[in-house]
């Protein structure tokens, strides 16, 4: 056993301190315009803090940066899929997730402008087969997650465009009033999208093609790209496992990153649609702290993010136009992409910034689903021996390990990892909370009490643990 765990050991650090030299092996893309000493030295930075982050294997994808409406930096890290054997170009296509839902907000803006529509229509108003409750929903809810409708997707399951309308068809209740709340969901995309059509008269697809594809010369992104198609990306995790290749609404652009940097340039400059109806979908009035169809924007700031994660997909851009810096990243193996942003950010406004370290999750991660007992203990020799290279002081690296064993039915391991998170943040609120889910997963009600009210006494997590307590309270009382 000693042997076997120095091994693994040995097989944790090697793993974690491969040489630059080998970390940098595939091609890199760059385009750089430096302008003076002082952007030399800012390009230096983001250069460095990118190469050290894919070193430590926080980052694989493709990083555009632009100031003043040129483009200061731009490159690409990594491979293209699970095999690492094409490396990532400028021309690689990334599925954007989320981001993506800013295609049918802004053909629904370029609608109402072309007087075709108007935001409070109700839905109903386009003959699509609903309920009653159609009657109460407007387009206006749907750009602004504010409509009710009900859910299409349930937990990680995806939907077929013939599931969403079966679904949306057949349920005669709101999950609450129009306008008086606010539930992310792709049900609205979904509606946004069939609203589209019926006005046109032609596809989804061939609308955004037309009127805004074309338009802007994006010419190198495509609508629900299959395996295969030249320059797409396949979504792998740590383990160089791919990502499934799942059904899912349709009406999903993926996009290289010179596509989405037009795309935003574009909306910046309002070439699209007005300024006005650009801050239309800025800003939510029924959830001012949520966002609406563009992302979230901080008025104090000056600043839009917008970030999209779909299956180990995950971007992020960062638009600020106070400071006339738009930061865009895109990664096909879900990692360090929204922290890495906002470092980006912070040092070209010359705040203090931290390059990431390496990921305390990712270094036991592989150990805790077989041997939960040696993976503790490789969490407490790697604070020992190597603590200012890892992540031990973010609480969201065990938290996000506890889950992933929780949602893969190890309810025990996952009690463990939150036990030793709780340990080592005593103080936060959310940890205690985790560790009462998985608590009350395993059926063991008393401790799940115990550290919900623990999660109470700290500050609380949003009245999640209220809700629990009560939830439990039936539990025992059947």
């Amino acid at each position: 056993m000693k042997k076997r765990f120095f091994l693994l050991l040995l097989t944790v650090l090697f793993t974690n301190t491969l040489s630059a030299q080998e970390l940098n092996s595939p091609k890199e893309t760059k385009k750089v315009h430096q302008n003076s000493t002082e952007q030399k030295s800012e390009i230096n930075q983001i250069d460095s803090l990118m190469a050290k982050s894919y070193e430590r294997g926080l980052f694989n994808g493709n990083v555009l940066i632009s100031k003043n409406n040129k483009i200061i930096y731009q490159k690409s890290f990594g491979f293209t899929d699970e095999t690492r054997q094409t490396a990532l170009t400028d021309k690689s296509i990334f599925n954007i997730g989320s981001i993506a839902k800013e295609f049918n907000a802004v053909a629904i803006m370029i609608l109402v402008e072309r007087g075709l529509l108007n935001l409070d229509d109700p839905i109903s108003k386009f003959n699509l087969g609903l309920p009653k409750w159609s009657e109460k929903v407007t387009i206006r809810h749907l750009i602004n997650y504010a409509s009710g409708i009900p859910k299409i997707e349930s937990g990680l399951n995806p939907v077929s465009d013939a599931d969403a309308w079966k679904i949306l068809r057949s349920s005669d209740n709101l999950l609450f009033e129009p306008g008086t709340s606010y539930k992310y969901d792709n049900g609205n995309v979904f509606l946004q999208r069939r609203i589209i059509e019926k006005i046109t008269g032609v596809s989804f697809q061939e609308f955004v093609i037309k009127n805004i594809v074309k338009p802007l010369k994006m010419t190198n992104s495509a609508f629900d790209p299959k395996f295969g198609y030249k320059n797409r990306t396949s979504c792998y995790d740590m383990d160089n496992v791919r990502c499934p290749e799942m059904n899912f609404i349709s009406g999903w652009l993926w996009v290289d990153i010179n596509d989405l940097y037009k795309w935003i340039e574009a909306m910046n400059s309002n070439r699209l649609i007005s300024k006005e109806s650009f801050q239309t979908l800025l800003n939510n009035p029924y959830a001012k702290d949520e966002g609406g169809s563009l992302g979230r924007y901080f008025e104090k700031e000056e600043l839009q993010r917008h970030n999209g994660v779909s299956y180990k997909f995950e971007s992020i851009f960062l638009n600020d136009f106070k400071n006339n810096i738009t930061i865009i990243l895109v990664s096909n193996n879900l990692n360090r992409v929204w922290d890495l942003g906002y470092t980006i950010h912070n040092l070209m406004l010359g705040k203090d910034y931290e390059i990431p370290k390496k990921s305390v999750y990712q270094a036991i991660r592989k150990e805790s689903l077989y041997d939960i007992n040696t993976a503790i203990e490789i969490y407490y020799l790697l604070k020992k021996n190597s603590k200012n290279e890892y992540s031990f002081e973010n609480p969201g690296e065990l938290n996000k390990l506890g889950y992933e064993l929780l949602r893969g039915g190890k309810n025990n391991e996952s009690i463990e990892i939150f036990k030793l998170a709780t340990k080592e943040f005593p103080k936060e609120a959310n940890l205690f909370d985790s560790l009462g889910e998985a608590y009350f997963t395993n059926k063991q009600y008393d401790l799940a009490l115990d550290s919900y009210y623990k999660a109470i006494s700290l500050g609380g997590t949003n009245g999640n643990a209220e809700k629990m307590i009560e939830k439990i309270g039936k539990e025992m009382g059947k």
